[in-house]
Formats: structure tokens, C-alpha cells, sequence
């Protein structure tokens, strides 16, 4: 899916040790499973918005396998960008972006409202298992932000994708909550053949990995 070629974000140009991500050549392909291990400062975000094409400032190429050819993430527009992230990538932010004043129902919606990839029996089937049910027609933020981060990883989950990209997604639940979080992820990339990165400073979670990689 990505190939990152010689890449070094500029803010971080003068600190990079021993990254296998940075400053050499890496692949993230679908189908696998990547655990991040991203000491705090050393870009864990930065990379997330790399991927996603939020973030330009870094030297070296970043390469993805979209839209049926390779292509460089400069040299794409924002159709491409559009189609890509509707189609193959999805993301759960570290801050979440959700709107606080609508409710967590609509905030789902908005996203499946794009590509109509789950009904609405199937999100809150999604939001059962992760105990968040009965919270679906309160506003955003009326909620704790545990449970916010449950209704923003239910709402990457509710379009096709090739690839999940996820930055500190469980950084407020509990074991029980994360183990719940873990399974959903994980059959919903199974259904999709879809492959996953998941950056955190040491905890490796419930996921069972194909390759771990230092930031």
C-alpha cells in the first residue's frame, strides 16, 4: 500500500536514531498487520498525517498503491485524495475529530453517509459490542472521551478500505474496552482483506502482528 523512500519529516530532520521508518525505505503492505512502536517526539502523528496526505513537510518520497496504479502522495489532487480515502485508507485520529455538538449516531453517519458501506442495524450492532449502545443520540460531548474514541473507531470502520491507520486509538479505555475495540478492528480488516498500522509508545494491545517497526 505505502513505500516510503529516504523519508525525514523537516521538524525532525536533527533527531532521527535508529528509525526503521525514517530516513530509510519501508513498505506497509495490505493484507498486514504493523505495530509502530513511536517513542513519545518521534513523530507518531507527523507519520499518521503523512499517510493520510495532511502533511508535506518532509524530504524524501511516500508512495501508494491506489486507484489500480502507484502513485505519489505530492502528486496527487483532490479528487484523488477524495476517492482514496472514501475507497482504501481510513484513519482514527488521535484527537478524534469528531463534532462534539451532534451526536454520536450523526457523527457515524456523516462518514457511511459517503459510501453507504454499513447499514444502520450493522453500526449499532458495532456499537453493542462496544458497549456504547445507549449512547448513540447523545452529543459527543456530553461523553467521557473513552467513549468518544469507541464512536470514532466505529466511524473509520463504516466505509471500504484497503488500509486503517490508527495513532494511540485506545489511549482512554480499559483492558475490557480495548480487548472489545481489538476484535471489531480485527474482523472488519479480516472481512476486507484489509491491512492495518497501529502507533503507540510501548503497548502492543490485542492485535496479533505481522511486523513491528521502530519510529
Amino acid at each position: 500500500m505505502f513505500t516510503l523512500d529516504q523519508v525525514v519529516p523537516n521538524p525532525l530532520k536533527d533527531q532521527i536514531q535508529a528509525s526503521e521508518i525514517w530516513q530509510t525505505t519501508c513498505t506497509l503492505e495490505v493484507g498486514k498487520r504493523y505495530f509502530i512502536e513511536a517513542p513519545s517526539g518521534k513523530g507518531k502523528t507527523t507519520f499518521q498525517h503523512i499517510l493520510y496526505g495532511l502533511r508535506q513537510d518532509y524530504i524524501g518520497t511516500v508512495k501508494i498503491q491506489a486507484l489500480d496504479q502507484t502513485l505519489v502522495l505530492r502528486d496527487l489532487g483532490y479528487d484523488d485524495w477524495a476517492s482514496i480515502r472514501q475507497r482504501e485508507l481510513s484513519v482514527i485520529f488521535q484527537d478524534l475529530r469528531l463534532f462534539l455538538d451532534r451526536s454520536a449516531l450523526d457523527n457515524i453517519l456523516l462518514k457511511n453517509v459517503l459510501t453507504d458501506y454499513q447499514t444502520e442495524t450493522a453500526i449499532r450492532e458495532m456499537a453493542a459490542q462496544l458497549d456504547i449502545a445507549s449512547l448513540l443520540e447523545q452529543k459527543c460531548g456530553e461523553l467521557s472521551y473513552g467513549q468518544r474514541q469507541r464512536v470514532a473507531i466505529i466511524r473509520a470502520l463504516c466505509q471500504p478500505f484497503r488500509f486503517l491507520i490508527m495513532d494511540e486509538p485506545f489511549s482512554h479505555l480499559d483492558s475490557a474496552n480495548i480487548r472489545r475495540c481489538c476484535t471489531l478492528i480485527e474482523d472488519q480488516c479480516a472481512a476486507q482483506g484489509a491491512g492495518f498500522a497501529v502507533a503507540s509508545l510501548e503497548e502492543r494491545y490485542y492485535f496479533e502482528y505481522d511486523h513491528a517497526l521502530k519510529l
